[in-house]
């Protein structure tokens, strides 16, 4: 469905008109909705949309009013909300490319992907995020992201007409005046700018000539590299060919672009054992439509491509030095249309402030293969923000359906060979299998004992997710945000990030509790998760209770829990003190970690030796996973009483030894576990059943 303007100056909601021009013709803004739902009625189905002419519009403190109505949606998200992704692909992008390309008589303009009934406008407060198009020109590029990012994101994205020839420079203008006019309305928010390979330049241009803007730039493959293509021998051939051949390039150029297997598992329905023969369909149906690209990059419209990438690339080079933003370069390893990762390096080195997350297995059209999730990565990578600096509390989406079956698959192996089980505690005392005993409304504080490496995470995470659908915010050590800051794929920490993982530091605790938030502590940190020989098991707290009077502050509700099964998986062989006495490698690592981030220096003792390293494990054949949540303990109504130190020490204390009492429940109980090991489980259950059920001790 198109929803189209019908003045120069108009309001669509959730689109807005853009007063801008192109040799002073006004310009003019087209909605559209490229949902799955709403795809049959493209081009038939058109209809006028309500015309509110931008002097309408007010300021209301930090919200646009338009007719009195806010243009944004007062909601927020909810753990495990529907972002959409899988529901479109790269089969609709050719289907609607169809109606697009049509002949219109128009310049460049800006499209706002829209739902059917228009009712999923972007949270309060979203930024805007202007899409850039690739060499085709066709709006259509962000078509498997829109459905989460336009939750989060006011977007708009620009269309190129297929036979309209506006020179670069004369782009960058056009989206300078938009990105202009955006700043003008919430100079308080940033800009994003999502640039795919040609947009890429596009981008970047228009960075250099507004540093004073607050831009985060997201890069897919940028085509600054176009000199150095790899299609360069042929680029002369594809120029003078016959039009009798001209039917041959689109599919040349959809190889050279793109990975059609990938592009055709977008909604293959990806689990452990990928689903072949709907990934056969979709791969059948996929390549007959390959033929419109003709229409898409006709011969004249090719040619003229090649030398508007040519231009655009030589300009954005000349310029990377006045590049102030914020950049998140997205790069792949099997580009064979450019150098992209080469490139990668080239332009993180020049740029100031540039993070790149490589894709080793994708293509040159990285946005419309499978496994790549862009909103996924942008807060992976923390570069989401609503302000001019990212805040790991007020700024934190929780992650969707799609994120937590993607989580789920990642673990797949973990969780079956490890089938975690979780007791809790009631308010009488009695244990019972599940989470019932965890409350169900924050502030709540997790504190409990900090496996080998951290092993009880992920599961503990997925359980509060798929049980009590909440996210658990864990609070880690900072240096951990700082492990994936260089040039690397897209990682376990990014998606740590995406599960609620923050740096532990005391504003972050007191924006999660005034948040009514759940927290995860580790109070041993990392001298736990990094324990010698014989530790496991054993508590490194310090003696500071500072976490139990900031959680009676705001009348949180502590919930001490124990985790057991290290043991049954892994047999540490080298430790700290085997690494420290290997020569050169101790002093590399007393070197990074005096240059690291240091928490509790003030402090003496083994609590206070926090050292970073990697031990060596001797991998077991797996037992299984217990944790036992305890008996909450509530601080509301405690708060002057614990505001004395003693008090709060001797509550501190209670906790380390509840702590201590799960723990030593677990490892006695989980003898009488007939399904403890992974080949008795194999066994004796069925392969179907999910973790969560498989059978265990009775409590």
């Amino acid at each position: 469905m198109f929803v189209k303007a019908t003045a120069p100056i108009v309001n669509l909601s959730p689109c807005f008109g853009l007063k801008s021009g192109y040799k002073h013709r006004s310009v003019r803004c087209l909605g559209t909705a490229a949902d799955s739902s709403v795809v049959n009625g493209v081009g038939s189905n058109t209809r006028i949309g309500a015309v509110l002419e931008v002097e309408k519009r007010e300021l209301v403190g930090s919200k646009v009013v338009i007719g009195g109505k806010s243009r944004f949606n007062d909601q927020k998200l909810e753990p495990l909300w529907d972002d959409g992704y899988g529901t479109q692909s790269v089969k609709d992008y050719l289907d609607l490319a169809k109606e697009i390309i049509k002949p219109d008589g128009g310049p460049p303009r800006w499209f706002c992907p829209v739902a059917g009934d228009g009712n999923d406008g972007p949270l309060p407060d979203s930024p805007v995020l202007l899409f850039l198009p690739g060499i085709d020109g066709l709006v259509l590029g962000l078509i498997l992201h829109q459905k989460s990012l336009r939750k989060v994101f006011e977007v708009r994205c620009l269309h190129i007409p297929v036979y309209d020839r506006m020179p670069f420079i004369d782009l960058v203008t056009f989206v300078e005046e938009t990105l202009r006019f955006e700043h003008d309305l919430c100079p308080s928010r940033p800009i994003y700018l999502v640039g795919d390979s040609f947009g890429g330049c596009l981008a970047l241009a228009v960075a250099a000539r507004n540093p004073g803007i607050d831009l985060v730039l997201i890069l897919s493959n940028p085509a600054t590299s176009f000199d150095r293509t790899q299609l360069k021998p042929i680029l002369p051939v594809l120029e003078i060919m016959p039009d009798t051949l001209t039917g041959t390039i689109p599919y040349l150029l959809s190889f050279v672009m793109g990975d059609p297997i990938k592009m055709a598992a977008v909604n293959a329905e990806s689990s452990s054992i990928p689903n072949l023969e709907k990934l056969s369909d979709n791969l059948t149906s996929l390549l007959p439509r390959l033929s419109g690209l003709s229409d898409i990059i006709p011969k004249a419209t090719l040619s003229w491509k090649l030398k508007l990438l040519k231009s655009a690339a030589a300009y954005t080079n000349s310029r990377l030095h006045a590049v102030k933003a914020e950049v998140l370069l997205l790069a792949s390893g099997k580009d064979n249309m450019l150098p992209s990762k080469d490139e990668a390096q080239r332009l993180s080195r020049n740029l100031q402030n540039c993070k790149v997350c490589y894709f080793k297995d994708n293509g040159h059209t990285l946005l419309l293969e499978d496994g790549i999730n862009l909103l996924t990565i942008i807060k992976g990578t923390s570069k989401y923000r609503r302000t001019w600096k990212h805040d790991f509390v007020k700024d934190y989406l929780p992650p969707s359906m799609s994120e937590y079956r993607s989580a789920l698959q990642a673990n797949g192996w973990f969780q079956f060979a490890t089938s975690p089980v979780m007791f809790s505690t009631l308010e009488d005392g009695r244990i019972v299998r599940g989470l019932a005993g965890v409350p169900d409304d924050g502030p709540v504080l997790l504190v409990g004992y900090h496996m080998l490496l951290g092993l009880e995470l992920a599961p503990l995470i997925l359980e509060f997710l798929r049980e009590k659908n909440v996210i658990v915010r864990g609070m880690a050590h900072p240096a951990l945000f700082k492990l994936n800051s260089n040039n690397d794929q897209f990682s376990y920490f990014d998606l740590m990030k995406v599960f609620g993982a923050l740096p532990v530091t005391p504003s972050n605790f007191f924006k999660l509790f005034s948040s009514k938030s759940f927290a995860l502590l580790y109070p041993g940190g990392a001298r736990e998760a990094l324990h010698r020989k014989g530790e496991e098991y054993k508590l490194f707290w310090p003696d500071q209770p500072e976490f139990v009077r900031m959680a009676a502050k705001f009348g949180a509700t502590i919930v001490p829990f124990g985790a057991v099964g290290e043991d049954d998986m892994a047999k540490l062989i080298l430790d700290y003190d085997d690494v420290m006495k290997i020569p050169v490698l101790n002093d590399y690592l007393r070197k990074t970690n005096e240059q690291g981030i240091r928490l509790r220096s003030e402090m003496e003792g083994e609590v206070a030796n926090q050292d970073f390293y990697f031990p060596g494990i001797l991998p077991k054949v797996p037992g299984r996973l217990y944790y036992l949540f305890g008996k909450p303990i509530r601080t509301e109504g405690r708060e002057n009483m614990l505001k004395d130190r003693e008090n709060a020490k001797e509550l501190y204390m209670q906790i380390q030894s509840e702590v201590e009492k799960s723990m030593a429940y677990l490892i006695k109980k989980r003898e009488e576990d007939p399904y403890r090991g992974v080949v008795s489980r194999v066994i004796n259950q069925q392969l179907s059943t999910p973790v969560h059920q498989v059978p265990t001790f009775e409590p």
